[in-house]
């Protein structure tokens, strides 16, 4: 082992820790603390996928690795406190609108995902999709941090079943004496009275208060072991969609070009608006809106999508639940390595990682997450600090910046809040009289977005 100086010299040099007025500490509680609110995804994702014909297993084992090569691949090269894992959201239009949908194989399915990796890989070596992201006004990328952050918190209100679905109002206010609730409000409180009092483990005593509470109630199940060794059957996914009936052939099709549009364009705007909230909360954007270390986090996300599809896993993309390690202290990618490290191991510890993502029943088929809802709640009001960004004095950006706070929880989906505040600014800029002030590539993203929201007429009518 190195000296302790020389290992401190190392990580100095590769991560920049004191230009950036951190330590290897709060990164390392930073990188746990994002892994702790997204490990979740390790048992959701096959759980989604494997509706779609794919081997429960294998897909876990899948996730796992593949969110822990991306992870640290992205702390290393890019050196930024931005995790990824298989996109929640973009799982479910796999596997319910192309997979079962267009009644094609996983496999095929998946060969699209890496299509959509490839093309945005070829942007960003273009440098297409780094400019389209700086024609972003600044106002409106803080609004889609903060959209993302009210996404976050009614994700975890609706998982933590302090909300529910009620077909007369559309939700409404869960039964909070019951067991699964209660924890989650009891974890909620406590960690956001540590960051109000400015402690950076806020998010991680979220998580530990709702675990230890549900453990001590029993409302949650002790882990069934520790390890759980997998056999090659856990690796059976892995390079199957490559297969050039399914790539070449198959994949290519006319009739499953709006789905590969479709998850381009969600992975392509779910990442800028990720990208956005992350680099701002970490203090990484300079006054025009620019982020260090941009070009190679876009170029390691789409390479990740495309191998998210190799793997069988879907799209592995960038998680707003970075947001978490960020929220204590995290500025560097080196808690990004420690999250990716995390990930590794849980291809053989699930029964470990399930104590805290495991479903408690709440419902009739209703399943909640306590302790990881508590921690997207306590993130998505940390996030709330970026409205003040906003310019809202500025009327043609503060009405798009409007519409996407709004319509990205609303819609259930960042792609779409942020297509209608890209519409939004170009109606606003067009009313007016400012058509020359519209940055070209706005036009083209708008042109984009009208395909995106008219992908169910072309799927019917076109294709």
């Amino acid at each position: 082992a190195a000296p302790q100086g020389a290992s401190d010299s190392l990580l100095e040099r590769r991560f920049k820790l004191t230009e950036r007025g951190t330590t290897v500490r709060i990164e390392a509680i930073g990188g746990i603390t994002t892994f702790l609110t997204m490990c979740y995804i390790v048992f959701i994702n096959p759980a989604i996928l494997s509706a779609a014909g794919e081997p429960f297993a294998a897909i876990a084992t899948a996730t796992a690795l593949g969110a822990g090569i991306a992870c640290i691949v992205m702390g290393l090269w890019a050196n930024l406190p931005l995790a990824l894992a298989p996109g929640l959201g973009l799982n479910a239009v796999v596997a319910f609108d192309l997979i079962l949908g267009q009644q094609v194989s996983w496999q095929v399915g998946m060969a699209c995902v890496v299509i959509e990796g490839a093309i945005a890989l070829v942007l960003v070596v273009a440098g297409l999709r780094e400019a389209v992201m700086r024609a972003v006004p600044p106002s409106h990328r803080y609004a889609y941090g903060v959209g993302i952050g009210l996404f976050l918190v009614f994700i975890g209100l609706r998982d933590g079943g302090l909300v529910i679905n009620d077909p007369a109002t559309g939700v409404a206010i869960g039964d909070l004496t019951r067991g699964g609730p209660m924890i989650t409000l009891a974890g909620v409180a406590v960690g956001l009275v540590l960051w109000a009092r400015g402690h950076i483990a806020a998010v991680l005593a979220a998580i530990g208060t709702t675990t230890v509470l549900g453990l001590i109630f029993g409302i949650m199940d002790g882990p069934s072991g520790v390890f759980d060794w997998p056999s090659s059957a856990n690796f059976s996914t892995i390079g199957d969609p490559l297969s050039p009936d399914n790539l070449v052939e198959a994949a290519t099709t006319l009739a499953l070009v709006p789905y590969i549009f479709a998850l381009f364009m969600t992975d392509f705007f779910d990442t800028i608006g990720t990208a956005s909230m992350v680099g701002r909360k970490a203090e990484l954007m300079d006054d025009a809106g620019n982020m260090e270390g941009l070009r190679p986090a876009l170029m390691v996300d789409s390479g990740a999508a495309a191998m998210g599809g190799a793997m069988g896993t879907s799209s592995i993309t960038s998680y707003a639940e970075s947001a978490a390690g960020v929220g204590v202290g995290a500025k560097t990618g080196l808690a990004t390595v420690v999250t990716g490290l995390l990930f590794l191991p849980a291809i053989f510890m699930m029964p470990i990682i399930a104590l805290v993502g495991q479903p408690v029943p709440f419902a009739k088929d209703v399943m909640i997450y306590p302790p990881v809802s508590a921690a997207l709640i306590v993130v998505g009001v940390m996030m709330s600090s970026l409205f003040g960004h906003i310019d809202w004095n500025n009327k043609e950006h503060a009405i798009p910046a409007f519409v996407a706070v709004a319509a990205i929880p609303l819609t259930f989906s960042i792609a779409a809040g942020i297509g209608l505040s890209v519409l939004a600014y170009v109606v606003v800029m067009l009313g007016m009289g400012k058509l020359r002030q519209i940055h070209p590539l706005m036009w083209v993203v708008s042109a984009l977005f009208l395909l995106f929201f008219m992908e169910p007429w072309l799927s019917a009518k076109v294709f």
